[in-house]
């Protein structure tokens, strides 16, 4: 199985897509702050609940992780057992019936590339491994890509919600989670610690994180946004923003990359070309749910004009660093962030 996502230590969250830095939080006396880290979805998760019992806040974690196991057998993309991975084997030859976690997924997914005209697209498997990025550092042939692009088409998934039925229309065609299905994943999460009595946490999935309620001082959960061109660790973090009832996301090119002549070639690859996109090199979304934290962050691919005009008819809150380096802020969450430098450097 091959691991996309960088592994770290908390209390800092890196994922390939997107990286937060969480902030250190004060626990008042009747309440306390229980965390829990493991392994799932081939990246690392840490699930923090607020509650004033041990007993109840590690039932509920231990809850939040099964839930998000059973979601990783249903959707994983490497598990030749899971659905996602029948509806590729069955692609252009019959519909297969899913269950109703992997159903609402995949009808969510249609609709981000819906509204995203296709930046966001599902079925980009066959381009991602063409490339392979960051592992393979080269640069595939036009003519390899062109047919590779042949497999691509969200248009080409027919769902039927009354039978239940996934149905890829193409032979050779599949369907990767990965751009969409962390935070889809901790939407979950949160309704299994919400079932199970838990007002406040947090959900990081690697570094999708979703916030609801608040900390013990009553304050937000504030979280921290990674730098894309660290010039040392005094600068890896570029703005800070509390989360209430949110969820944050974002797509970068510098986690999986490569660079060959002073190129950066990075894995968010536009589906209408088969390239690495440009004009961005980070995107970060604050949307009230993982699900369109994460799918959208894939506004990356629009570019700087059409993403955050996208993400201001939706309603979401944006923080992007444009490919000349410059810091820019959503009107909608201005008032909440708070920057630690007016441009990125540039290498």
């Amino acid at each position: 199985m091959k691991n996309y996502f960088k592994k770290s230590a908390l209390p800092i969250v890196f994922l390939s897509f997107l990286s937060f830095f969480l902030f250190s939080c004060s626990n008042a006396p009747k309440e306390k702050i229980y965390r829990k880290s493991s392994i799932v979805m081939d990246t690392l998760v840490t699930i923090t609940v607020v509650s004033d019992s041990a007993k109840k806040a590690n039932g509920a974690i231990d809850a939040a992780f099964a839930e998000l196991h059973h979601l990783e057998n249903l959707i994983s993309f490497w598990d030749p057992k899971s659905e996602i991975s029948e509806i590729a084997r069955e692609a252009g030859i019959r519909p297969v019936k899913v269950s109703p976690e992997t159903l609402d997924l995949i009808e969510k997914a249609i609709y981000v590339s819906k509204e995203t005209g296709g930046a966001f697209d599902g079925t980009m498997g066959p381009v991602i491994r063409l490339w392979n990025i960051p592992y393979s550092k080269r640069i595939p042939s036009e003519a390899s890509i062109k047919k590779a692009l042949k497999l691509v088409g969200y248009k080409h998934i027919i769902v039927d919600p009354r039978k239940s039925t996934v149905y890829l229309d193409k032979k050779g065609m599949s369907f990767d989670t990965g751009g969409i299905a962390k935070g889809w994943a901790g939407d979950y999460a949160e309704a299994v610690l919400k079932a199970h009595g838990i007002k406040a946490g947090l959900v990081a999935i690697a570094g999708d994180i979703k916030a609801f309620g608040t900390k013990p001082d009553g304050h937000g959960w504030r979280v921290g946004i990674e730098n894309p061109r660290p010039t040392g660790p005094n600068d890896r973090i570029l703005a800070s923003i509390a989360l209430h009832n949110e969820d944050i996301s974002t797509s970068g090119d510098y986690e999986r990359y490569f660079i060959i002549n002073g190129v950066r070639y990075h894995h968010l690859l536009d589906p209408k070309t088969g390239q690495p996109a440009r004009g961005f090199e980070s995107v970060t979304v604050i949307a009230p749910k993982g699900v369109w934290a994460d799918g959208f962050c894939k506004i990356f691919v629009m570019g700087p004009k059409s993403g955050p005009a996208l993400a201001k008819k939706l309603g979401f809150g944006t923080i992007t660093v444009t490919s000349d380096g410059k810091i820019h802020v959503s009107q909608n969450i201005k008032n909440r962030v708070t920057l630690y430098m007016k441009s990125v450097r540039q290498r």
